[in-house]
């Protein structure tokens, strides 16, 4: 079985105010459904109140990331499903959920690391 990363970055989520309450329902019961079935491995969103730092091999910090890369941001969900065709079904469960497109990968996942 391969690990799925399904996410998505913070513009895409264009949401009426009305229906935020609507979205975190939705969106939770999916992930509840996940862990239901017992494929759900972890999940979260980039906390955009605290800005990123760079740490250098050195151990220095420097405010901000990679100054040529775009912001990271968004929410993540990492799935372990059996097969792609399973995945995609999963990300559209969350799209649904989310009223936003999902960006599905294959999450590279080293017992190492």
């Amino acid at each position: 079985m391969a690990k799925y990363l399904i996410s998505f970055p913070s513009a895409a989520m264009n949401v009426p105010d009305s229906e935020w309450e609507a979205v975190g329902r939705d969106a939770h019961a999916v992930i509840r459904e996940a862990k239901e079935a017992g494929v759900y491995v972890f999940g979260g969103g980039i906390d955009e109140t605290v800005p990123p730092v760079l740490v250098s091999a050195n151990g220095s910090v420097a405010e901000g990331g990679y100054p040529w890369a775009p912001p990271l941001n968004g929410g993540f969900t990492v799935l372990e499903l059996p097969s792609s065709k399973e995945a995609i079904a999963w990300a559209a469960r969350l799209a649904k959920a989310c009223r936003c497109d999902q960006e599905l990968r294959v999450f590279g996942f080293y017992p190492e690391s």
